[in-house]
């Protein structure tokens, strides 16, 4: 059985999701239930996933979907007697979008776009909205120099960056170059070596032998603040 907590909070979700077609923020859900933090809501979360009723869509910030209903445990979309009142009163959810949760991800010192410079030299942290991440683990670092102006990465911009040691030719990374320096560019392999590419006509190309470039993330997405 389904603590009262977790009724009441399988419950908002339904509720938002058929007048809205989102799914309720962490925020919201903790005001719902009157908790305290939103470890509370989290943990409920978890709990209601692991048993069936909710999941967590791929790919979307905080976007869920009710599976099930805790009345009789039978998965939506399934046949259900005609006299059932649960399958009368619950419509299907609509597709639920990402919420505008904000978190907090690390902050690395400043990268490089023009000559390299050290990065994650230090850390502390900085609120970001959920929907401009996806999956997987982020950090973010604070862009210095001009060389990826046409790619509309400017000074004092802020790299939203995905924690990965592999990318495409073509994606933009976060290089650790000759393990001491690290730069924010266009990352290509050619003739066996890796070229690290401006987005800047005033700026050469970087190249490297394999083994003096380490790929430390690519980039998710930006924030710039306007004084």
């Amino acid at each position: 059985m389904l603590t009262a907590k977790q009724h009441e909070l399988i419950r908002f979700i339904q509720q938002k999701l058929e007048e809205t077609g989102i799914s309720p923020s962490f925020e919201e859900m903790k005001e719902a239930l009157d908790l305290k933090s939103k470890s509370g809501v989290h943990r409920l979360i978890s709990a209601l996933e692991e048993r069936g009723f909710i999941r967590r869509l791929p790919n979307r910030a905080r976007a869920l979907e009710v599976i099930k209903q805790p009345e009789d445990s039978t998965p939506l979309g399934r046949s259900r007697p005609a006299n059932d009142v649960a399958s009368r009163t619950i419509a299907p959810p609509m597709a639920p979008q990402a919420a505008n949760d904000v978190i907090e991800i690390p902050l690395h010192g400043r990268i490089a776009a023009g000559a390299p410079i050290e990065a994650l030299e230090g850390q502390s942290s900085m609120p970001v909205p959920a929907a401009l991440l996806g999956p997987g683990e982020h950090y973010a670092l604070e862009v210095s120099g001009d060389s990826m102006i046409e790619a509309g990465i400017f000074d004092g911009d802020y790299a939203l960056v995905k924690r990965t040691d592999t990318a495409r030719d073509g994606e933009i990374v976060v290089a650790l170059v000759r393990n001491e320096e690290a730069t924010l560019k266009y990352l290509r392999r050619e003739g066996g070596m890796v070229r690290l590419d401006p987005a800047n006509g005033m700026y050469e190309p970087q190249v490297y032998r394999p083994d003096e470039v380490i790929v430390q993330g690519k980039l998710a997405g930006l924030l710039r603040r306007y004084h």
